[in-house]
């Protein structure tokens, strides 16, 4: 029986020698594998783009604005040019703006023209020799005597003139102010019309009828826009 329970230890022993070399041999390999890995040499590039993603990778997709035709109306509305403000048309701010301009100036001088010859005609209308204002319209040495009624129809058809720009000027500036309200609708609502992408014109030939028979008696071309 001694002899059997020292072989059984013999063997208990050789195996847990076995089993601890395996484990140094084990540990062993990965301290190689991991000094081969620390010795060979590293690609930086590759590195800086696994820490630093590109800017693809990282781009975040921004939500495509579409304004509400009703807010643009009443901004519109409100303050002229704020429709396009708000539809980020900014380009059209200057054609804006330069329409109410040019109406306003418009409006103003034919307003001033107006005035100045109205009070012209009523000078030159009455027997007053004290109110010559349409003097001021006339060349220094012009004498208007024995030429009266010729230069009283001459200031009336002027006034007239005048008064009739400065009625065409309001109108302009009432037009610009409803045109912007209206391109400001508009933009706002077509911003939202999806056009495809593929747009294309196609010819190709085709067989034409005359409307009246079934058979048809002459070849062309047929066109189709897609969109």
């Amino acid at each position: 029986m001694d002899g059997h329970a020292q072989q059984a230890l013999k063997r208990r022993q050789g195996i847990q020698r076995d089993s601890i070399q395996m484990t140094i041999d084990s540990i062993g390999i990965q301290n190689q594998k991991q000094l081969q890995e620390l010795e060979a040499p590293v690609d930086t590039a590759a590195l800086l783009i696994q820490q630093n993603p590109t800017e693809q990778e990282t781009r975040i997709p921004k939500e495509r604005f579409i304004p509400n035709p009703n807010r643009a109306v009443w901004m519109a509305l409100v303050i002229p040019g704020a429709g396009q403000i708000y539809n980020r048309k900014y380009w059209k701010l200057p054609l804006v703006y330069g329409g109410f301009v040019g109406c306003a100036y418009a409006l103003n001088w034919n307003s001033q023209m107006y005035k100045d010859y109205s009070q012209a005609y009523l000078d030159i209308m009455d027997d007053d020799p004290n109110t010559k204002s349409y003097e001021d319209f006339l060349p220094p040495s012009a004498n208007i005597s024995g030429q009266e009624a010729r230069y009283k129809e001459i200031f009336r058809k002027r006034k007239d003139v005048f008064r009739r720009q400065r009625d065409l000027s309001i109108f302009s500036f009432i037009g610009v102010y409803l045109l912007s309200v209206i391109d400001a609708y508009v933009d706002a609502e077509l911003s939202n019309f999806d056009i495809s992408k593929d747009i294309g014109l196609k010819v190709e030939p085709a067989l034409l009828n005359d409307g009246r028979t079934r058979n048809y008696h002459s070849v062309g071309l047929q066109c189709s826009l897609k969109f």
